[in-house]
């Protein structure tokens, strides 16, 4: 999702760690060495990388630098092949057929369960090099002054995804910013047990 929409969901971060003024500096070369890779040609069922903000297809960032002003900013690109269950059904029952007459002419009438797991893999093999990959882009804001990092989803599975990558690319570790996270940030770590004991108030 695009940082520049007109409406967005976000998910905020702050990064555990003090980040080195170094690291900063290497952020451009560790965005390249964790960036997306194109999986057209083969067969993958998904793959994942930083790219360009300003363009999901330039992972060398030859566009535009990562550098805006004072902010880091970069895309968290996805891309995943999905097989329609249907389709799926009807080549696997097509294999079944082909290889029960394979075997009645060896005077077989059954398939065994391990060749019908070896067919329906080599059928799933077969229709994700047929099938496109669906292109999915997260825009990432990262505010090095405040220690803040803005994702444009709110999707947990891609949350968890970004954490991830985030950590292997940087070696830096997130924490949400969710309300009692912010709470405790504002009146410090032994504001915990407090907020922690606090019940919610029933409006309706």
């Amino acid at each position: 999702m695009s940082i520049l929409s007109a409406s967005l969901g976000l998910t905020r971060y702050r990064i555990i760690e003090e980040v080195p003024r170094e690291l900063l500096q290497q952020v451009p070369e560790k965005l390249k060495q964790f960036c997306m890779i194109d999986i057209d040609g083969t067969a993958d069922e998904r793959a994942f990388g930083w790219t360009n903000i300003d363009d999901m297809l330039d992972m060398n960032w030859t566009q535009s630098p990562p550098e805006k002003g004072a902010y880091l900013t970069f895309s968290l690109r996805l891309d995943t092949r999905r097989i329609p269950p249907a389709v799926l059904k009807k080549h696997n029952a097509i294999a079944l057929n082909k290889e029960l007459e394979h075997n009645k002419e060896q005077g077989k009438n059954f398939v065994s369960r391990d060749r019908k797991r070896e067919v329906k893999e080599q059928v799933v093999l077969r229709l994700r090099a047929r099938t496109l990959p669906i292109p999915a882009v997260f825009d990432v804001v990262w505010n090095p002054a405040e220690n803040r990092i803005y994702l444009a989803t709110t999707n947990a599975k891609v949350c968890a995804l970004f954490e991830d990558h985030f950590a292997s690319t940087f070696d830096l570790h997130l924490e949400p910013l969710t309300p009692f996270f912010m709470a405790m940030d504002i009146l410090g770590e032994e504001a915990a047990p407090k907020l922690e004991n606090l019940d919610p108030t029933i409006f309706v």
